[in-house]
């Protein structure tokens, strides 16, 4: 803590804050008068001000600070803020100095700004007091005077008519104005100057208006060529704080340029160790107007690949120089240049180029790097840097030997390269073996082979097949069509070719494959007349040998050939004999059906006339002796009754005869839909006013679908038909031993040891059934009989004919047709039962009821 002191003698500073001792320091010599010392904090080069006759001093801690040019004899010094109030004596010469006129002056200065704000005259002074923002001043007669401090803006509109614009700039800054405020004072203040001609000043007022001022305003006042050096100060500005446009970067090197200052322009975009402040690629724009070697620096310098590349292409035609310094950029920034400027590059150095796109296609590494990344000992996979060939076929459109080479070490490198690589090498190959000579041919044509053949190569078989028949390539063709299976195609190329050995070749070899290729092979020699002889003969002989052709189609091809008859008579002896052979089968065939069909009708007549006598003692299902209950069908097939149910799907059908039946009533069924479905179908036909959308309907209902069956010819259903109908050629008959109130005939169980014989009369009655084949859709009745097993029959000793219990065959006859349904009836035969005796059935407990 200081203390300033003031005394008559001199001016004194005391440090206060030492515990020891005070410490004085002499600040001046001279001191002042009363009430003519202030102190204040609110200035800090100001802390104590002493004011004198000459003028009014300012101290620090350090010593005298400003001082203030106010002269007369200081009658009073007060302070309030940044504001310092001088009352002065003001002497007026008046012809001596005792008679000269004394006055009193106040002066308002203010001291961050330091300028006087206010003087006038005043009487004498008794006090000046600061408060409420006002400066109150107590005169002569008690007279109160009040200054009040006007507003901003108002002190700002004085200072500018008095073109007072640094204290204008100054008091703006004291009240914290915004930068767009300051901007537009100092534009004013430029205005003012470049006006009076100072465009030094002007030039330094407007560089402070870079933020907010439009730099087109100042540009467009020094256009003027003698004011080039000016603007050039501003352009500078400009760029320095990082403002500058395209344009202006453009305006600026053109400044240099025409200053001839080439040191101002090198050091602009040349110099090192600096902030870059201007447009790059602007500035190699307009030194390439200037220089080429400084381009290509600057270019260097700030790594502007693709300018440099330009400038050494297009200015200096150093192509290899380009290559060269494309191999050491980064894969991406190579691939980029490459596709830019791969043309032209081609074109001039074809060979060097190539083999750099070869490198920038493989795993490519930019020259000066190590071939091993030390990464790659830490375990860590790094990213393959490959481009892809695709991109790069288009520039090779001139110069085809080159892309062959190219394409081939792409499949090298990668075997799994794409569709499009493959079709390009196929198509330059192509191209080129059509032009060459023979020895071109036979190399190109082999490696053409080699690549279809092989089974990475993942070319299109479509693209590639077009290809070879635009260049008349005909192993490729014909490989492509063995491949694919297009043999009808080969057989049509050694048709147009007249190649009649190979043509004979691709029947031999693909004949077993599709029999049609003799067929075709057939019509392409009844279409020429220079046809050899053997071919034709041999493509007759195996038309024959597989019936491919029917006899009067082969006649009608050859009949417009110039084939003779003695070209064809083996043929048609072949095939005459043939037919005879076949006729005798057919015969033979018609008399055994003939025979069949006699021997069931003559089976049909016996059932329906005469008694069918069941032997069967096994259950066709179990495989066991029979048993009471049991079923018997005229099939002659024989079920226990819990069998039958077990494993039977229908009540009226034998479970053996079921599936075989089915299925030919299911073939004659199918055949009357479809027969029903194509008469629908053409009488629609004929009234349809739409036919195509009519086809289409039945088109989609698999009208015209070939159903792949095993017996879809007529021939081939009948056959089937009289086959089965051997094995059931009736219906079957039922009886059921137990059917309630049905009345169904009953057998006790008490007679389960007696012989026992069926007969039926009537073939519609419900026991029995006996239809005729046409009727074979009705579903049969099973006849049900109750046959007891004899306990008699493994005994070897037993003589059969003493056993009363021996069972007869059991008969079933055939009702009359008029007859109504009879329920079957059971005579039993005893032999110790006379019709003369009197025995008392009633009296027998055993008997029946």
């Amino acid at each position: 803590m200081f203390l300033f002191v003031a005394t008559t003698a001199g001016s004194f500073l005391y440090n206060i804050t030492t515990k020891d001792k005070e410490f004085k320091q002499n600040l001046d010599s001279l001191g002042c008068e009363r009430n003519c010392c202030v102190a204040t904090d609110c200035i800090p080069e100001c802390n104590f001000i002493i004011g004198r006759t000459d003028a009014v001093y300012c101290y620090t801690p350090e010593g005298r600070g400003p001082c203030y040019a106010i002269e007369g004899k200081k009658k009073l010094l007060q302070i309030s803020r940044t504001y310092l109030v001088v009352v002065a004596e003001d002497r007026k010469p008046g012809g001596g100095e005792e008679n000269s006129i004394t006055s009193l002056t106040l002066t308002v200065l203010d001291l961050q700004n330091k300028f006087l704000v206010y003087t006038a005259p005043v009487r004498e002074v008794q006090a000046v007091l600061s408060e409420w923002g006002y400066f109150l001043v107590l005169t002569e007669g008690n007279n109160l005077l009040a200054l009040a401090e006007k507003d901003v803006q108002s002190k700002l509109s004085m200072l500018f008519k008095k073109n007072l614009y640094d204290v204008a700039i100054r008091i703006a800054k004291s009240q914290q104005y915004d930068a767009e405020g300051l901007s537009d004072i100092f534009r004013q203040y430029g205005d003012h100057l470049y006006s009076k001609g100072d465009h030094s000043g002007a030039i330094e007022q407007y560089i402070k208006t870079i933020d907010t001022l439009e730099p087109s305003y100042i540009i467009r006042k020094f256009l003027d060529s003698q004011l080039i050096e000016y603007l050039t100060t501003y352009l500078q500005a400009l760029h320095k704080y990082g403002l500058a446009g395209e344009d202006h970067t453009t305006l600026l090197i053109n400044c240099y340029s025409k200053l001839n200052r080439t040191d101002k322009l090198r050091e602009f975009v040349l110099t090192k160790d600096r902030d870059l402040d201007f447009d790059v690629d602007t500035a190699i724009k307009v030194c390439r107007q200037v220089s080429s070697a400084d381009a290509l620096t600057l270019a260097l310098k700030h790594r502007r690949h693709d300018w440099y590349v330009k400038i050494q292409l297009e200015d200096k035609q150093e192509y290899k120089k380009v290559l060269e310094y494309i191999s050491e950029l980064p894969f991406h920034d190579a691939e980029a240049n490459m596709k830019k400027y791969g043309p032209l590059l081609l074109k001039e150095a074809p060979q060097e180029t190539t083999d750099f796109l070869k490198k920038l296609c493989s795993n490519y590494k930019p020259k000066g790097e190590p071939l091993i990344d030390p990464r790659e000992f830490d375990g860590s996979r790094l990213e393959e840097n490959r481009a892809n060939p695709e991109e790069f076929i288009h520039l090779f459109l001139e110069n085809p030997d080159m892309l062959i080479q190219f394409l081939e070490h792409s499949i090298q490198v990668d075997p799994h390269e794409s569709n499009l690589v493959y079709n390009t090498l196929v198509e330059q190959y192509l191209q080129v073996w059509e032009a060459g000579d023979m020895e071109e041919k036979r190399q190109l044509g082999q490696k053409v082979i080699m690549l279809l053949q092989n089974p990475d190569a993942n070319y299109d078989r479509a693209q590639t097949l077009i290809l070879c028949q635009l260049h008349h390539f005909s192993d490729g063709l014909l490989y492509l069509y063995e491949d694919s299976k297009m043999y009808q195609h080969m057989m049509r190329y050694y048709a147009s070719s007249r190649d009649y050995e190979g043509l004979l070749a691709c029947c031999r070899k693909f004949g077993g494959q599709e029999p049609t290729l003799w067929v075709q092979a057939l019509n392409a020699c009844s279409k020429d007349s220079g046809a050899p002889a053997h071919v034709l003969s041999e493509i007759l002989l195996v038309i024959e040998k597989d019936r491919l052709l029917p006899p009067l189609l082969v006649i009608d091809a050859l009949a417009s050939s110039s084939a003779t008859l003695g070209d064809v008579r083996s043929y048609l002896l072949g095939v005459l004999k043939g037919e005879e052979e076949m006729t005798k089968q057919e015969q033979a065939l018609i008399e055994k059906y003939s025979a069949e069909t006699r021997a069931i009708r003559q089976q049909i007549n016996a059932i329906e006339t005469s008694n069918v006598i069941f032997r069967a003692n096994l259950c066709n299902a179990c495989n066991q002796h029979l048993e009471m209950p049991s079923i018997h069908f005229l099939c002659q097939h024989s079920f226990h009754q819990h069998c039958f149910q077990s494993c039977s799907e229908s009540d009226h059908e034998c479970p053996v005869c079921l599936p075989n039946n089915k299925k030919i009533m299911d073939i004659i069924k199918s055949q009357e839909q479809s027969r029903s479905l194509h008469e629908s179908f053409h009488s629609q036909l004929e009234r349809a006013q739409d036919g195509f959308s009519l086809v289409a309907d039945y088109f989609g209902r698999g009208l015209f679908n070939n159903p792949v069956t095993t017996a879809t010819s007529p021939g081939v259903i009948q056959k089937k038909i009289i086959e089965s109908a051997k094995d059931n050629i009736a219906s079957e008959a039922r009886l059921r031993l137990m059917e309630g109130s049905s009345g169904a005939t009953t057998q006790s169980a008490s007679v389960t040891d007696r012989y026992e014989s069926w007969s039926y009369s009537d073939a519609q009655s419900v026991p029995l059934a006996v239809k005729s084949v046409s009727s074979a859709r009705r579903s049969p009745q099973p006849i049900v009989l109750s046959v007891p097993k004899n306990p008699f029959d493994e005994s070897p000793e037993y003589d059969d004919a003493k056993n009363p219990f021996a069972e007869d065959e059991v008969a079933v006859e055939a009702a009359p047709k008029e007859s109504t349904p009879q329920k079957a009836s059971v005579k039993s035969i005893n032999p110790f039962e006379d019709e003369d005796d009197d025995y008392d059935k009633n009296l027998n407990p055993f008997g029946e009821d």
